[in-house]
């Protein structure tokens, strides 16, 4: 990854931010609703405590602490309540993504939460695969899903995501997740689950070590069969798991907004993305949940670029990881690390 010993001209990188294609690979459905949805969705379902004013969103989404932020997420995932509602908020997200030039994008949904608030579970696959369809064809943005085990619902909705993802899997499900608190929800519990998802072909990407110590990604990846780990920031206290995850190129979803606003990390200028890409651990940048952060992916990489000190050629290299780092099929790959590639060389010719 290339860095620069003088800061990079702070407008001419973020305008090469903007227009750089990417790829995101950890980023919720519900999440990733924006102000102007959460509002439409609250106004159509009046009897939620969620703000239908998009301007009284900004401070309810500020989050007192991780327990909170899972309080208020849930809260705007009851605002989901019909396949039409699934459609919009799924549309939607990919009109926000081809916005900054998002090519490919792994979105994590959580289907036990529709399911169990009475959408069947055959309309919740159609309308996200039918707002799959229509992103592609109009945006040119390709999504493919995670279906994600809220951990601190329990078994029950391991259960149910499981059967969920192995009976109704859309054609566009690539992987299989475990989200929420991980303070008591020790993974070891949810190994029957993931092992029988990638007994189906499915990829295994949990959440770990973002609330708790280094030993949750080590049970993530001994228990759980972790391909990725989504965010890890607790790995860089355990020298000897940086040291695994670099030499088996397992990739880390890095969120640094997130971390903050959850006070997973109290700083970003403390943030451990620079000791992790020091250790040679293979990292991804990503948004988390977007607009209850305040931010988005092209943001995500001007904090990356500089935490890390990158100049244009560093952050292409950062979005290359992503690229690397997916579950995109090797043309896919291919095609889209040639489009990176041939976009960087346009701005920096001559530089």
């Amino acid at each position: 990854m290339t860095t620069s010993s003088a800061p990079a001209d702070t407008i001419g990188l973020d305008a090469f931010i903007a227009g750089l294609p990417k790829a995101e690979l950890h980023v919720h459905h519900v999440g990733s609703a924006s102000p102007r949805i959460v509002a439409e969705l609250a106004a159509r379902h009046a009897d939620s405590k969620v703000p239908a004013d998009p301007d009284a969103l900004a401070e309810y989404f500020t989050f007192r602490d991780f327990a909170h932020f899972i309080d208020v997420y849930l809260s705007v995932v009851d605002l989901i309540r019909d396949a039409a509602d699934v459609r919009l908020l799924t549309y939607e997200i990919a009109r926000d993504m081809a916005r900054q030039n998002i090519r490919y994008a792994e979105l994590t949904l959580t289907p036990y939460s529709s399911v169990r608030r009475g959408i069947p579970a055959q309309a919740f696959m159609e309308a996200i695969e039918d707002a799959r369809e229509a992103a592609e064809r109009e945006f040119g943005t390709v999504l493919r899903w995670c279906f994600d085990i809220p951990g601190e619902a329990g078994l029950e909705s391991a259960e149910v995501t499981t059967e969920l993802a192995l009976t109704h899997g859309p054609q566009g499900l690539v992987s299989f997740g475990l989200g929420g608190p991980e303070i008591g929800v020790p993974r070891p519990q949810f190994k029957p689950y993931f092992d029988r998802a990638r007994a189906a072909g499915l990829h295994s990407v949990p959440h770990a070590g973002e609330t708790t110590g280094p030993e949750t990604v080590w049970s993530a990846l001994r228990d759980l069969g972790a391909e990725r780990i989504g965010h890890g920031t607790s790995a860089v206290r355990d020298p000897r798991l940086l040291e695994h995850l670099a030499e088996h190129r397992i990739p880390l979803e890095v969120c640094p907004t997130s971390n903050i606003a959850t006070r997973a990390v109290a700083t970003l200028d403390e943030h451990p993305i620079r000791a992790m890409v020091e250790a040679g651990v293979l990292v991804t940048v990503n948004s988390d949940d977007p607009p209850m952060f305040g931010t988005d992916l092209n943001t995500e990489y001007a904090v990356a670029a500089r935490l890390l000190g990158l100049d244009a050629a560093g952050v292409a290299a950062l979005a290359k990881n992503a690229v690397e780092a997916s579950f995109l099929d090797p043309a896919g790959k291919a095609a889209l690390t040639a489009e990176i590639d041939t976009y960087t060389k346009a701005c920096t010719a001559g530089a």
